[in-house]
C-alpha cells in the first residue's frame, strides 16, 4: 500500500499542475499563488483543529517560518510564474532539478558524502531537462500549454529559482520533523508564513501582484482542485507512504510526476507529445530516483 500511496502522490501533483496551468496563466503566477495558498491554509487549519495535530516545539517555529518564506513564498510563487510562462510540461521538468540541488546543498551545508550513483543521477536530470526543453515540442503543436510567454531563458531561470528555493525550504524543515513535529502543523505554519509575505507583497506592490482577471467560478474551482490535489491529498498520501513503507522507495516513486504529466497533458490537450518530451521526462525521473535511493 505504501508504494501505491507514493505513486498516488505523484499522480496528484501531476493533476494539480494541470488544474493550475490555465488559471495561473490567466491570473498571473503571483495572484494565483496568493489566493491558492489562502484556500490551502484554510483547509489545513481546519484539519489541524479537528484532529488536534499541534505538536510543534516553540524553538522550531523561527526555522519553520523561514522555511515557509523560502520554500513556499518564493518557491511556489516562482513555480507558478514559471507555469504561467512555460506551461505545465516544461515547469514540471524544470522542477525535477530540486533533487540534484538538494544533493548539492546537503554537501555544501551538512558535508554529506556524495555518492557516485547520486552524481550520475544529477547528470541524468540535467540531460533530461535539456532534452525536454530543447526537443520537447513538435512544430505542429499549437496548444496554449506549449506556448512560451516572454523569453524562454527568463522562464527557465525562474523555474530553477523555484526548484532551488524548494530545496532550501525542505532542508530547513528537516530538523523540526526529526524532533517529532506534526507534519500537518508544520505545513500549516509554513503556508501561514508564506501568506504573510504574499499579502505584504500585495500591499507593497499592488500593480505587479494584482490578478490579471476577475475571479469567477471556473478559476476558483481550478485553484481549489490544484491546492486540494497538490498540497492536501498529495502530501497526505506521501506522508502515509513514509509511515507505512520505505522512505527512500516512497520518495523515489513520488518523483515520477514529470513522466505522469506527459500522458495527462496528451489527454487534456489532445496533442501527442513530442518524442523528446517522453525521453526528457524519463531521464529526469530516472535521475531523481537514483539520487533519492543513493543519498
Amino acid at each position: 500500500m505504501a508504494e501505491i500511496a507514493a505513486l498516488g502522490a505523484a499522480l496528484c501533483w501531476a493533476m494539480g499542475g494541470v488544474f493550475a496551468a490555465s488559471a495561473a496563466r490567466q491570473m498571473g503566477g503571483i495572484a494565483f499563488t496568493r489566493i491558492r495558498m489562502l484556500m490551502v491554509f484554510g483547509l489545513l487549519l481546519c484539519v489541524v483543529l479537528v484532529t488536534g495535530s499541534t505538536a510543534v516545539a516553540a524553538n522550531d517555529l523561527p526555522l519553520l517560518m523561514l522555511s515557509g518564506f523560502f520554500g513556499v513564498f518564493i518557491g511556489d510563487t516562482a513555480l507558478f510564474v514559471t507555469m504561467s510562462r512555460l506551461g505545465p510540461r516544461r515547469t514540471g521538468i524544470l522542477f525535477a532539478t530540486n533533487a540534484p540541488m538538494t544533493v548539492g546543498l546537503s554537501w555544501l551545508i551538512f558535508d554529506e558524502q556524495l555518492h557516485a550513483v547520486a552524481l550520475i543521477g544529477c547528470g541524468l536530470v540535467a540531460i533530461g531537462v535539456f532534452i525536454a526543453i530543447v526537443y520537447g515540442k513538435r512544430a505542429n503543436q499549437i496548444h496554449i500549454w506549449e506556448e512560451v510567454q516572454g523569453h524562454l531563458l527568463t522562464g527557465i531561470g525562474i523555474g530553477l529559482l523555484a526548484a532551488l528555493c524548494q530545496s532550501i525550504g525542505s532542508l530547513m524543515v528537516a530538523p523540526a520533523l526529526s524532533h517529532g513535529a506534526d507534519p500537518l502543523s508544520v505545513a500549516t505554519i509554513r503556508i501561514g508564513a508564506a501568506l504573510i509575505a504574499l499579502y505584504a507583497a500585495r500591499g507593497l506592490f499592488p500593480a505587479q501582484t494584482k490578478s490579471k482577471q476577475t475571479l469567477n467560478k471556473n478559476l476558483i474551482g481550478r485553484m481549489f482542485m490544484s491546492g486540494f490535489l497538490g498540497m492536501a491529498l498529495g502530501m497526505t498520501l506521501l506522508l502515509y507512504a513514509f509511515s507505512q513503507g520505505s522512505i527512500g522507495l516512497s520518495a523515489a516513486l513520488s518523483s515520477t510526476t514529470p513522466v505522469m504529466l506527459v500522458p495527462i497533458i496528451w489527454l487534456v490537450s489532445r496533442e501527442r507529445p513530442a518524442f523528446g518530451a517522453w525521453i526528457g521526462a524519463a531521464f529526469a525521473v530516472a535521475g531523481s530516483i537514483l539520487i533519492v535511493m543513493h543519498r
